[in-house]
C-alpha cells in the first residue's frame, strides 16, 4: 500500500469512527428523550442519567476538541460539539430528535 492510499484508508476509517460515535451519542440521547421536554424556544432538554451521562460528556469533550469548538463555558463547548455531532448523525428521519419542536 503506498502512502496516499494508506492516508486515504486512515481518513476513511476516521470518518467511519466519527459517524459511529455520532450515532451512539444520538442513540443515548434518544433513549432518554421525551417529547414533553421541548421548550417554548424549540430547545430540547434531555436528562441523561449515569452511566450514560459519563459517556456523553466524554464524547462531547473530545468532539469539542476535534471540532475546535470554543465557548465561554464547558457547557457551551459541549453544546456546540453536540450540534456538530447531531449534524453528522442525521440519517434516521424517524428519530424523535429530528422532529420539529411543537
Amino acid at each position: 500500500m503506498d502512502g496516499d492510499s494508506a492516508e486515504s484508508e486512515r481518513f476513511v476509517r476516521a470518518a467511519m469512527l466519527g459517524v459511529a460515535v455520532a450515532e451512539e451519542t444520538r442513540r443515548l440521547l434518544r433513549l432518554h428523550f421525551s417529547p414533553s421536554e421541548v421548550g417554548a424556544d424549540g430547545r430540547v432538554h434531555v436528562e441523561v442519567p449515569y452511566p450514560d451521562s459519563a459517556v456523553v460528556e466524554a464524547v462531547l469533550d473530545v468532539a469539542a476538541e476535534c471540532f475546535g469548538e470554543k465557548g465561554a463555558s464547558i457547557e457551551e463547548m459541549r453544546q456546540a460539539a453536540l450540534d456538530s455531532l447531531l449534524q453528522l448523525a442525521e440519517f434516521d428521519e424517524e428519530s424523535l430528535l429530528n422532529r420539529p419542536a411543537c
